[in-house]
């Protein structure tokens, strides 16, 4: 039991980063873009290394002791490209212009931490031709009055996104208390910048900065809500009405996590590292990443 309450304090910590992301947009005069650079450099850097040194191997383990190695080989890859196959699907499904993991212009985030900022004008700071977009630049030329539809959208999009990130961090946490706290600050660290990112269209949609927050922070918050409700459903289905979840069943999540994190930091993270960076910022976030999960998951053995 105790190992639930750590594996769900894990998750709330990592949910709530969107929160912290969003006051960080509210507060600081100027985005500390090498910051962000580093942060999610050094976020996929964890998350790449413990997908495939410590949850990839944990699966073919669980699932070759239930199905032998032949079977255990098949299903462990099936699970991890499952997972990969569910991330794209979502990113599929979501216009890339509400999507929470895209960048915002400097200009399009004056205004939420400086009232007197003027407000953008929307077909100057975004383009509707992606081939002429810069890095950076939203697709807001649509109507005011549908901004407020982009708002409750994009709210939805990051709850989407959450949710497997959320089952993630809980899972592994309920397995292996060292491993949950790494990539619970791993996926911290990935929410920050895109607390950023929401608060943007959310503050265009409402002009409420309170409201604002609230959306950024409530989207977060799916989190451990979602990875309660996912391993309850699990658990009692596949553990035959107990809380217990079956190794295999276990082995399979693993996979389909480690597909999910892969995707998440060669999809989202890298690609956002890069348009922050200057230098090798973000080769040099995610090599530090990597060292320092590889130290910690040492020193904890």
């Amino acid at each position: 039991m105790d190992n639930v309450w750590l594996a769900l304090g894990l998750t709330l910590f990592a949910g709530m980063a969107t929160g912290i992301g969003s006051i960080i947009a509210f507060t600081a005069k100027r985005t500390n873009y090498r910051f962000l650079s580093v942060a999610t450099g050094f976020s996929a850097g964890v998350m790449l290394y413990v997908s495939f040194v410590e949850i990839f191997p944990e699966s073919a383990t669980l699932i070759g002791d239930s199905y032998g190695q032949a079977w255990g080989n098949r299903l462990v890859a099936a699970s991890f490209f499952g997972g990969m196959i569910l991330m794209a699907v979502i990113d599929n499904v979501i216009p890339s212009a509400d999507n929470p993991h895209e960048t915002h212009t400097e200009e399009e985030t004056a205004p939420l931490h400086d009232p007197q900022a003027p407000l953008p004008h929307f077909l100057s700071v975004a383009y509707q031709d992606s081939e002429k977009r810069p890095p950076g630049a939203h697709n807001h030329t649509k109507a005011h009055a549908g901004l407020l539809r982009t708002g409750v959208f994009t709210a939805l999009a990051i709850t989407i996104h959450n949710f497997p990130e959320g089952i993630a961090t809980f899972l592994a946490a309920l397995q292996e208390p060292a491993l949950g706290v790494a990539i619970a600050v791993a996926i911290a660290l990935h929410n920050i910048p895109e607390g950023i990112s929401v608060s943007v269209p959310i503050f265009y949609a409402t002009g409420n900065r309170k409201k604002a927050f609230l959306y950024s922070l409530a989207s977060g918050l799916a989190e451990p809500l979602g990875a309660v409700i996912a391993y309850a459903a699990i658990a009692l289905l596949a553990g035959g009405g107990s809380w217990t979840m079956p190794p295999h069943v276990t082995g399979f999540l693993f996979g389909g996590i480690a597909g999910v994190m892969v995707y998440i930091s060669l999809d989202e993270l890298l690609p956002t590292s890069r348009v922050y960076s200057k230098g090798h910022d973000s080769i040099l976030g995610l090599m530090t990443g990597m060292i320092v999960m590889a130290l910690s998951l040492l020193l904890l053995r």
